[in-house]
């Protein structure tokens, strides 16, 4: 044992009894392998980052029930093989709370499995593919506690949306999930192709005895923004973004693609269109590679609706 030289040592300095002695052996031996257990279960988890409660940044979001959540720290959920959901719009801290959460449960004893909730049903699509589906499924099935991140983020296609029906049903009561979502239950059909159907059977299950926390805001990434700058970015571009000046009946075209470190990309235009598409073009929007993030308002429902859904592209937004 890593501390037997020292507890010797001690032992003789004080002359510990040898039951003394015993237990103190014992309970360095319990501690140091439940130090390594619990490194085990943090490795085995895959957060992205470890967070904790104490981390959370409770002055930013406008409304969130504090109470409700510390109450979700007591872990019973855990034990009652009950279900958690975040729900709020972006830079709210979701997932910073799902993974405090789970590191907490972690700590508890619990076995835990983060993942985002695109990563989990392409990796299930692309075993189905291989005849290897059960296998596969035993990951998500077996964790104490699950956690699905930037549910609803994109829209699924029926067999990712069967897949995920899949992973509800069959922890249903009999292990924990924690959802983070941007979407409020209402809109959870559009995640679905507007299949009711697989939206009730899913919501009916994830939502049984569970709790809700609803999450009000601005993004916490964007509270110190400039107005006046584009997008809000402060960051350095690594290639000029400067636009010159374009006539009001000038034709709509790019000017120049832009990177910024850890963004993505970001496509600059200016200009006018003919109708129905009427209106100045300012930016487009930009996508951090897993989903795209729509920067203006939209008056074109058409256009806008385009944007969401794809990844790895330049998109267009008219204003």
């Amino acid at each position: 044992m890593r501390h037997h030289a020292e507890l010797s040592a001690e032992a003789a300095k004080k002359r510990w009894s040898h039951a003394e002695f015993l237990r103190r052996v014992i309970e360095a031996e319990t501690h140091e392998r439940q130090a390594r257990a619990l490194e085990r279960r943090l490795r085995a988890a895959r957060f992205p980052v470890r967070k904790s409660l104490d981390q959370f940044r409770w002055d930013c979001p406008h409304q969130i029930n504090e109470p409700q959540v510390r109450h979700l720290f007591e872990l019973g959920f855990a034990k009652e093989h009950t279900n958690v959901v975040f729900c709020g719009g972006v830079g709210l801290g979701k997932s910073n709370l799902a993974t405090a959460l789970g590191y907490a449960a972690c700590q508890a004893g619990h076995a835990i499995l983060f993942t985002t909730a695109v990563d989990a049903l392409n990796a299930l699509v692309a075993a189905q593919a291989a005849h290897r589906l059960h296998v596969e499924f035993k990951k998500y099935l077996a964790p104490a506690v699950l956690i699905l991140d930037v549910a609803g983020y994109l829209p699924l296609d029926k067999s990712r949306a069967d897949l995920l029906f899949q992973i509800v049903s069959q922890r249903y009561e009999r292990g924990s999930l924690i959802v983070t979502t941007n979407k409020a239950y209402k809109h959870w059909a559009g995640i679905f192709n507007n299949d009711a159907g697989i939206t009730a059977a899913i919501l009916d299950r994830l939502l049984h005895r569970a709790t809700t926390v609803v999450i009000e805001g601005s993004s916490y990434r964007m509270k110190d923004r400039n107005p006046e700058e584009p997008l809000g970015i402060k960051r350095k571009p690594t290639a000029s973004a400067s636009l010159p000046d374009v006539a009001p009946d000038a034709p709509i075209k790019p000017h120049c693609a832009v990177s910024y470190p850890g963004v993505g990309a970001m496509l600059f235009i200016q200009g006018n269109s003919e109708p129905p598409e009427t209106g100045t073009v300012h930016a487009a929007a930009y996508t951090d590679g897993v989903a795209p993030w729509i920067i203006g308002n939209f008056t074109n429902k058409k256009i806008a609706d385009s944007c969401y859904g794809r990844r790895k592209r330049f998109f267009l937004g008219i204003n």
